[in-house]
This record gives structure tokens, C-alpha cells and sequence, in this order.
């Protein structure tokens, strides 16, 4: 009965419904939803109307499919469309999932369903939404990335009441729905590339590991600029790569050594702390390949030292892939036609240092890093730079990264915001409008942890379970400040150490031989030391890193600096309500019933 059922719905699905609204151009975009390959999304962006046409193909007999956005990739409390069969007659509906997983019937239906049919082998689904639509149950789509999450229906259900997410075959996907409307240019005809990778590393034992090795340029190498890399992942180790760059080693040297090791190890030539210019950068999460705009390209060669050091992360599970072996890398194409402008690649937010760290049981602690006026004074040219990408970057705990621009003390722009951003979809992305940065400037970047699961302080650093707050940002031109990076003054720490101690009955983190983070797993986070912690991060001196791409700081005084002055901040923006029509009562949009197909 059940296989009838399925059979009769696929069936009668053929017809396009009266009115239909194709996009007016084809879907740009497209990515699979499930590992299976049972469902694909394609989208169209129209920022005009601020509307979104979505076409999700199903593969194979299907009773139905859920389809829609959530938080953070939860069936619980979700914004969905839901297209289902009793074995009579197939409906389609707006929808919204609760907290224990059960659906309900949105009564203000905002996806309008434009067409359904069946191809050879696949089901068809053409439908719209708007990016904002006031409804209180449905998902705001914004800039920064959306948690798409699905479940496939494998029997029919007498009404949407019926369906439960919970116990379906069900996931998420992670993307960028509003994508900015920059063309990829085409590739010229002189194009070659560069694979830097890995020589069959056996992969250690540890939680995390940096592999650092050198590879050197041929002798006499010409001028050349990168107008495109892609990451290279060794097939099966996909789960383990977090994150890769590839530095190119400063002149302060004309001969660096060889090396092929971890990144720690001590016998890692001290010469090496010079690799620091990044000319690439990927992350989990990133898209397959990055390309610079037509006339902002990366210089490689000639001029140039011809040493490359790449930084590659790995984490391992427990030893669950002791013995495995890796050859990732990145490949860089490039081009002997010159263009017009050198591009860069600056490191905001953040110094990697365990004096930056987030209390356990925390739902939304914020760590911020600054760019300060005096280093932009020092470090930029007359005319400033021009950022047109950018690439947030945080360990397992972040949940929201901004980086913001202020000027005479007021906060000016945003250069990249996600507040649905996740640690497992790090892209590069192009910027909507080009930001502008002058002598003088200031870049904030501020990024908020979760560590409701934790139960010791979270303290900055490089391993995995240590947290980030970085903005990778890609600009032009290109100028020799390559890290522009804060922390907390370590004096002023010591002092909330103190304090600690004074409000507590005993002595628990001021021992001169522990470590800072020792002192801050002796911390008893209750709600006066929380409170205090955070006021230190807001108020206290900082210790600027305003570093050349030789990793050496320009000349001047770092230590003990004021927190830049804002007296104006930036206000999220408001979603526009679309205008409405009256609306009849709300009910399943039936897409075609069997009566009537059999007539």
C-alpha cells in the first residue's frame, strides 16, 4: 500500500500551477544538500525586489520533502516548506517546527509555490520568499550564512499536524543565500599553476597539529601575479583539515633552510618566524577556489624572496586516524600578464595568546581586537587601502564575528558581519561595497563565544580547543602591514588575578610559577568574577601587534596602549516589512489531486 502510494503521488505531480513566476534569469547558484545526492538547491537572488527564488530537485520516489532554515541547523524551532502526500492528494505549505520537532501550519504563508513537476528522475520544485517578511515564525535572511536544514519524507502523512522532524531523515547545509553580484572573470590564456602541498605527511597522534615545511621558487623565477587558489584536500581527510595558508618568506634573509616538521618543534629554524606575508588562506567550510577581482592580484616571484612556508592544521579525533597520511595543499594559478594593482592579505582582530579567554557557561561572551588610529597612521599609505574581501575565522566556540570601521571616534561601516556564523563554513567573501580604510582609522573586530558545554575558561590560542578571533581581509594595494592585532595588557591581567584571590577565601590563581592558563582553570566563575573579567576586556590597556610582513613590529611604542575612543556605534539595521495583501484563510496549497488526474 504504502509503495502505491509514494507511486501515485510522483505521478500525479506533473503539472505546472496556474500563474507560475519562473525567475527572470537562470539559478547562478547551486549546492547539493545531502551527502546521498537525493537533493539539490539552486537559488536566483533579486536584490530589487528582495526576493529569492529557490528550485530543490529530488531525486528518486519520494513521499515528500522539508525543506528550510534554522538558527544554527536545528529540525527544532525551523522556518520550512513542507510538500507531502496523504496518498490521495499532495499539498504544499509554509511551515514552522517547534521545539520538540512537531510542524505546524504557518498562518502567514510567505513561500509561494510557482511550479512543481516531474522530470525523468527527479521531482521539481519552483518557489519564492522574501528576504524579510515580519512574520515572527519565519527566518530573516541576511548577508551572512544561513544554516539550510531538510528532511525527506519516506511515507505519506494524513495532514501536516502528523509530521515530526524528529526521527526523519533529516540534515543541514551551510551557505551564503545573498550573494553579492561580483562577476568571476575569465581566466587568461597564459595561466599556469603551482601546487603547494604537503610531502605525504604521517599524521601525529594529537588533538591538533601544525605542519610547517619550505619549498623554494626556481632560481631566476620571473614576476608573476596569482589571480586565483584553490585548496587541494587529500581524499578521506576532509574532516581533518581545518585550515591552510601559504607564507612567503620576508627578505631580511637570502638563504632560509629546509624544513619539513611540526610547527612547534624545536628543531624549527628560527629564521622561519620570518615567513609571515600570506598569499593564501583557506579554512573549512571555504568554497573550492578564491579569484581576485580583474585588477587586484597577488605578486609572486622576481622582486620577491622565492621562499614559501606552508602552515597547515590538522585536528585528530582521539587517535581514531593515527596512521593516516596527508598531502593537502594549495594550488595557486597565476599569470605572467601583469595587472594593475598588488593585492594583500591583512590579519585583524585578536593576538593568539592565552590572555584572552572566555569563562565556562557562557551563551554569548564577547572577546574584541583592535586595528588602533596610531597603527593605520603608521603602517598606511596616504591614500589608504581598499578592502574587497574578507574571511572570519574563529575555533569551535565562536557563533558571531563583525568587523567594523571607526573614524573621529564614531563607528562608520560594517566590512563584514555574520551573526549566524559557523566555525564549519569559513568562506572568503567578496565584499558588496569596497571599504575604504585611511590614515587614522580604527578596525574593531568582535567576536562572540558559546561555551555553555564547557567546564574550564577557554584561553586563547592555536589549538583547536583554544579559540581565534581573526578577519583575514583582502585588500589593495598592497602595503608591508601584514598583522594589525590586540590583546589585553598581561600586567593588568595579573592584576584581576589578585583580585580573584582578595574576594576569595583561598589562594587560587596567583602561584608565580603557574601559567596563565593554569591561573585561569583555578578561576571560580561565579557571577562577581564573570562580570569583572568582562570589564577588564572593555576597559583595560592593550598591547598592540602593528607587525610588517617580516612578523616585526613597526617603530614605535606597542605596550600599554589605550582602547581606542567610540563615542558613536552602529545600530543593526531594521528589516523593511514587505506591503501586504489580505490574506484569506490560511491552508495547504493543494498542488493537483488524483480525481483530477485520472479525468
Amino acid at each position: 500500500m504504502y509503495g502505491t502510494a509514494v507511486a501515485i503521488f510522483l505521478v500525479i505531480l506533473v503539472a505546472a500551477l496556474q500563474g507560475s513566476e519562473p525567475p527572470d534569469s537562470p539559478f547562478p547558484y547551486h549546492i547539493p544538500l545531502d551527502p546521498e545526492g537525493i537533493l539539490e538547491l539552486s537559488w536566483n537572488v533579486s536584490y530589487v525586489q528582495e526576493t529569492i527564488h529557490f528550485q530543490l530537485q529530488v531525486r528518486g520516489l519520494r513521499a515528500g520533502v522539508l525543506f528550510g532554515m534554522s538558527d544554527r541547523g536545528e529540525m527544532e524551532n525551523a522556518d520550512l516548506i513542507v510538500l507531502w502526500t496523504d496518498g490521495d492528494r499532495a499539498y504544499f505549505a509554509d511551515a514552522w517546527s517547534d521545539q520538540e520537532g512537531q510542524v505546524h501550519l504557518d498562518p502567514q504563508q510567505d513561500y509561494q509555490l510557482l511550479q512543481a513537476k516531474r522530470t525523468p528522475n527527479s521531482l521539481s520544485l519552483l518557489f519564492k520568499r522574501p528576504f524579510v517578511t515580519c512574520d515572527p515564525k519565519d527566518y530573516v535572511i541576511e548577508d551572512d550564512t544561513v544554516h539550510l536544514v531538510y528532511g525527506i519524507l519516506e511515507e505519506p502523512f494524513q495532514s501536516l499536524e502528523a509530521i515530526n522532524t524528529l526521527g526523519l531523515h533529516a540534515g543541514l547545509q551551510r551557505v551564503q543565500l545573498l550573494k553579492p553580484e561580483v562577476p568571476t572573470p575569465a581566466m587568461p590564456a597564459d595561466v599556469q599553476t603551482m601546487d603547494i602541498r604537503a610531502p605525504d605527511v604521517l599524521i601525529p597522534d594529537n588533538e591538533t597539529t601544525y605542519w610547517c615545511y619550505v619549498i623554494e621558487l626556481p632560481l631566476h623565477f620571473p614576476r608573476h601575479h596569482i589571480i586565483m587558489y584553490e585548496a587541494i584536500v587529500t581524499k578521506g581527510n576532509e574532516a581533518l583539515v581545518h585550515h591552510m595558508e601559504v607564507f612567503q618568506c620576508a627578505a631580511e634573509s637570502e638563504d632560509y633552510p629546509k624544513f619539513n616538521g611540526p610547527c612547534d618543534s624545536k628543531m624549527k629554524p628560527e629564521r622561519l618566524n620570518y615567513c609571515r606575508h600570506v598569499l593564501a588562506a583557506w579554512a573549512l567550510g571555504a568554497k573550492e577556489h578564491f579569484t581576485t577581482q580583474k585588477k587586484l592580484v597577488s605578486p609572486l616571484g622576481a622582486r620577491s624572496p622565492p621562499d614559501f612556508s606552508d602552515w597547515k592544521f590538522i585536528t585528530t579525533i582521539q587517535g581514531r586516524y593515527k596512521g593516516r597520511r596527508d598531502s593537502s595543499g594549495i594550488r595557486l594559478h597565476y599569470t605572467a600578464t601583469l595587472r594593475h594593482y598588488d593585492a594583500g592579505i591583512m590579519e585583524l582582530g585578536l593576538v593568539y595568546t592565552p590572555l584572552m579567554a572566555i569563562p565556562p557557561q557562557e551563551t554569548a561572551f564577547v572577546l574584541t581586537g583592535y586595528c588602533t588610529d596610531k597603527c593605520t597612521l603608521k603602517a598606511l599609505p596616504d591614500s589608504g587601502i581598499h578592502i574587497f574581501a574578507s574571511q572570519l575565522h574563529t575555533h569551535l566556540t565562536g557563533r558571531k564575528v563583525v568587523t567594523v570601521l571607526a573614524r573621529d571616534g564614531q563607528e562608520r561601516k560594517v566590512v563584514n558581519r555574520d551573526n549566524h556564523y559557523s566555525p564549519h563554513f569559513q568562506e572568503i567573501r567578496m565584499l558588496k561595497k569596497v571599504v575604504t580604510v585611511h590614515q587614522g582609522d580604527v578596525l574593531i573586530t568582535s567576536c562572540t563565544y558559546n561555551t555553555e558545554n564547557k567546564t574550564l575558561a577557554t584561553v586563547g590560542g592555536f589549538g583547536i580547543s583554544e579559540e581565534m578571533c581573526v578577519n583575514y581581509v583582502h585588500y589593495y594595494p598592497q602595503t608591508q602591514l601584514e598583522l594589525c592585532k590586540s590583546a589585553v595588557d598581561d600586567g593588568f591581567l595579573q592584576k584581576y588575578f589578585h583580585t580573584v584571590n582578595r574576594f576569595s577565601s583561598e589562594e587560587v590563581c596567583t602561584y608565580p610559577w603557574a601559567s596563565v592558563p593554569q591561573q585561569f582553570a583555578s578561576v571560580p566563575w561565579n557571577s562577581f568574577n564573570r562580570a569583572t573579567l568582562k570589564a577588564l576586556y572593555d576597559y583595560a590597556p592593550i598591547s598592540m601587534h602593528c607587525n610588517k610582513t617580516s612578523a616585526v613590529r613597526f617603530p614605535g611604542e606597542w605596550n600599554l596602549q589605550p582602547l581606542p575612543k567610540i563615542t558613536s556605534t552602529l545600530e543593526e539595521p531594521t528589516p523593511r516589512c514587505p506591503i501586504r495583501q489580505p490574506q484569506s484563510p490560511t491552508s495547504p496549497t493543494v498542488v493537483i489531486t488524483a480525481e483530477e488526474d485520472a479525468e
